[in-house]
């Protein structure tokens, strides 16, 4: 039996460490507040405190990185936590998995591979960034094995927060009120369903082959938002699903009060053209493909009308 530490119990930590606890692991999962599925052990503690995460990560075979600080706090929140994650996983040999994003490259022009040049865009972009840098030297110096999977944004169960199809869209929908978005609904756009972010996540970390490199998540062909609107509208049995689309200023007042939101002008150039990602080397290296575009639906209209009753 193997043993896993997962840091983060959001909505990439939680399911992964129940997906690893199901394949006969053992799993703690590590965050501020100590919530997670019963199934695994939970712990509460500051992840970026290296000596206390050391402890806990010691005799560990794999560390994994699905921590997400507050959006509009990556500059100062990721530096100390990403080195004490590093540093833990040099500490006591863990080979070491990122749960990476997309941000790293500049805005394409067509789309985007793991191979194209890390070049992003803004801070927060820029942060993301070094951390793989970082985490890639240690590899190269001997000091540690990591691998990075990077996803597209991300929608399914579980996903509530930060998050474009969430409360504000399919929730919205299912309550028959027109979804809200953000600038462009017509551009296509790489999403990464949940599931398939853990998969990858959970290959990625036992397969010798990941290592010393960064993977993109398998996605699904790219959609536009109104796409995904009328998807939903067609599996829910609606009368039709409206997307009322947010203009920049409309986003840039509200920011005014929404720090997430105020944040959102950084990415704009993810929305105002087609951003979309490769993922044919993982699916080819792993034998691994995205959930169909149609069952990762159904099962984001039924997980949201259970909550939405409950």
């Amino acid at each position: 039996m193997a043993r896993h530490v997962v840091v983060g119990a959001g909505q990439i930590g939680s399911p992964l460490a129940s997906a690893l606890h199901r394949r006969g692991n053992e799993v703690t999962l590590i965050s501020r507040s100590g919530r997670g599925p019963g199934e695994v052990e939970r712990v509460a503690a500051d992840a970026s405190d290296r000596r206390r995460l050391t402890e806990l990560v010691r005799g560990a075979d794999v560390l994994y990185n699905c921590a997400n600080p507050p959006y509009h706090r990556w500059p100062t929140h990721w530096p100390p936590l990403a080195a004490s994650l590093l540093g833990a996983a040099e500490d006591t040999g863990a080979d070491y998995v990122l749960l990476g994003n997309l941000y790293v490259y500049a805005p394409p022009t067509r789309p985007m591979r793991e191979s194209d040049p890390l070049d992003p865009p803004s801070a927060k972009a820029a942060t993301r960034a070094r951390m793989w840098r970082d985490a890639l030297a240690a590899h190269e110096a001997g000091r540690v094995r990591v691998t990075e999977v990077r996803a597209g944004d991300f929608y399914g169960p579980g996903c509530v927060d930060q998050t474009y199809f969430g409360e504000r869209f399919v929730a919205r929908l299912l309550q028959g009120r027109a979804a809200n978005f953000v600038y462009d609904a017509d551009q296509p756009h790489t999403w990464t369903y949940v599931h398939d972010v853990v998969e990858a996540l959970a290959v990625a970390a036992t397969d010798e082959r990941s290592f010393g490199r960064a993977w993109h998540a398998p996605s699904n062909p790219p959609v536009s938002a109104r796409r995904i609107a009328e998807e939903v509208g067609r599996i829910a049995g609606l009368d039709g699903a409206r997307v009322d689309v947010l203009p920049g200023w409309l986003v840039r007042a509200l920011g005014l009060f929404s720090p997430t939101l105020r944040e959102l002008e950084e990415v704009r150039y993810q929305f105002i053209r087609p951003f979309v990602a490769d993922s044919t080397d993982f699916q080819d290296t792993f034998g691994v493909t995205p959930t169909p575009l149609e069952d990762t639906l159904k099962e984001t209209v039924a997980w949201w009308r259970e909550r939405l009753a409950g």
